[in-house]
């Protein structure tokens, strides 16, 4: 059995990696808690962000923590449009119709990347990259620990808007009661779009945050997709604070399950509390019955 030495070291990793898939998680959660719907997107819009990223570090230089300040807020107009110019008019308001349009939209995005982008992998080269800092004895990368704070802080933030705000009032009016908010004089359209625009800023912010570290490729969405599902569930729906927790505890799930089963076994962990979440406690760590 591994000794205190190791899993200390295992543990911080696994929270440091949690931080990375709450940050995709907190977008997904965000839309399901206003529009009511699982986003079959979320990963490909992923992608698309990491490469964003990609080429303003490589075409022009940009840093990925600079890049902060450019992808969010052209990854908020991208999922503002999608949702108004596409989802919106193709769903014509049934939740089966939004499943199947996300799903498509998947489809075709990931097609389209891999022809202008072909399936090669790609990194970024920053002099941080590789850079690790000493905590209790353990040497973490320094990305992963500023992804790590970004979690905390975008979390925070996304908090601070549905609580504080004008606007966050109204997104958690349609969220309860789309007809009466309509009633009231809410354009409920905007407040769909905002929504999931805000949801997918947070992959921007995941995106800038996860490069340094990671690589993009036209698949590279898929795994970060099917934990996220699994971080949403657990954290419950729509729960920005349980899909923090809901990350950290994946990551260190995983980091222990590759610890004491082999790293192409690791995963098998977090299905597993998948499947238990979903029979024993389907509401979620924090969620509520509707």
């Amino acid at each position: 059995m591994p000794d205190l030495a190791i899993i200390v070291p295992s543990v911080l990793n696994g929270i440091t990696t949690g931080a990375l898939y709450a940050l995709v998680a907190l977008g997904l959660t965000l839309i399901y808690g206003v529009l009511h719907i699982i986003n079959f997107a979320h990963g490909a819009l992923l992608m698309l962000g990491l490469y964003a990223v990609y080429y303003l570090k490589a075409r022009f230089g940009i840093d990925p923590y600079v890049a902060l300040l450019i992808v969010p807020p052209g990854m908020f107009a991208l999922g503002y449009a999608v949702q108004r110019g596409i989802i919106g008019r193709a769903s014509h308001g049934r939740d089966e119709n939004i499943l199947l349009v996300t799903l498509g939209l998947a489809i075709v995005i990931e097609n389209l990347s891999l022809f202008f982008f072909r399936s090669d992998t790609r990194i970024v080269d920053t002099p941080y990259s590789f850079e690790t800092v000493e905590i209790l004895g353990a040497f973490l990368p320094l990305p992963k620990l500023v992804a790590f704070v970004g979690a905390i802080v975008t979390a925070a933030l996304l908090w601070l808007i549905m609580a504080r705000t004008d606007l966050g009032r109204a997104i958690r009016a349609v969220a309860k009661e789309k007809k009466g908010t309509a009633l009231v004089g809410i354009d409920t359209d905007h407040v769909y779009a905002t929504s999931y625009g805000l949801g997918i800023a947070c992959l921007g912010v995941a995106a800038c945050l996860l490069l340094p570290s990671y690589y993009v490729n036209p698949q590279v969405g898929h795994g970060f997709v099917l934990i996220a599902f699994t971080i949403v569930v657990l954290g419950g729906m729509g729960s920005f604070v349980g899909a923090l927790i809901g990350g950290f505890v994946i990551g260190v799930v995983e980091a222990m399950g590759g610890l004491f089963l082999g790293e192409s076994l690791g995963q098998i962990g977090i299905f597993a509390i998948f499947i238990l979440v979903l029979i024993f406690r389907p509401t979620g760590l924090l969620g509520h019955k509707v």
